[in-house]
């Protein structure tokens, strides 16, 4: 299992996930979720997976394979939109869809995937997406500034409550660090390292890309700050009106 999540702000983006993969208690393993196409002064692209390996592996292949192409419905460094980056994305996922979906069938398997793709093309605003395994896809609107896929039961109450569009990248990025720790707590498919990414809005380069390991002590504190803080503001919550009954 996976835990990616994006959040659309109107300072820039914000893209975490986590980095475990697992097919069974005893066979776990660390693969990186997040994928960059970068062209400075032009343009910032980001993808994050979740679902079957192989298959997301298999589209990571061919859109690096298309960056070399001439071809503008192939090549993600020539697309004029985000727009379209997301349709050339959805053309690979169906691609790759109409390799294998078959195959995984005959062996008991779904064809599993799910995609966030965010950044920024030069003549557009940032935008974020999120793509299926059918290769159709929908933008990050404007009443709900973030996407998650993978596990995303356990992190997204904090996001409900905290994330709003005009929030500062700084405390955003604060928030997806908790909505990371609150999942790993609670799920053991999920697991560090994870990856950061801040990308401010008409830099058209990268701005923070961090990995977070397991002896980070910021990550570490975060964690342990959130639960007392949990813990203590439970203890003030005031008692039901019928609490003498209980």
């Amino acid at each position: 299992m996976t835990y990616c999540l994006a959040m659309s702000l109107e300072q820039g983006l914000v893209f975490a996930s986590d980095s475990r993969t697992n097919a069974g208690v005893d066979h776990v393993s660390t693969f990186r979720k997040m994928r960059i196409w970068e062209k400075p002064d032009d343009r910032v692209l980001v993808v994050l997976s979740a679902g079957n390996l192989a298959i997301t592996q298999y589209v990571a292949a061919l859109v690096d394979q298309g960056a070399k192409s001439d071809d503008p419905k192939k090549n993600i460094y020539l697309a004029e939109t985000m727009f379209d980056a997301a349709r050339i994305l959805g053309a690979y996922v169906r691609e790759v869809h109409g390799h294998d979906a078959k195959h995984l069938k005959e062996h008991g398997a779904e064809f599993a995937l799910s995609l966030i793709f965010g950044g920024q093309i030069k003549g557009e605003a940032p935008r974020l997406f999120m793509i299926y395994s059918a290769g159709n896809f929908i933008e990050c609107g404007e009443d709900s500034p973030f996407l998650q896929i993978g596990e995303t039961k356990y992190g997204k109450p904090i996001l409900d409550r905290v994330v709003t569009r005009d929030m500062d990248l700084m405390p955003a990025t604060k928030c997806a660090l908790l909505s990371l720790n609150s999942t790993i707590r609670s799920n053991l498919t999920v697991g560090l390292p994870i990856d950061l990414l801040v990308y401010h809005k008409d830099e058209f380069k990268v701005g923070v890309h961090h990995t977070i390991r397991e002896d980070d002590p910021y990550f570490q504190k975060i964690g342990q700050l959130w639960g007392e803080g949990l813990r203590n503001l439970f203890q003030v919550l005031p008692d039901p009106p019928w609490g003498d009954e209980v």
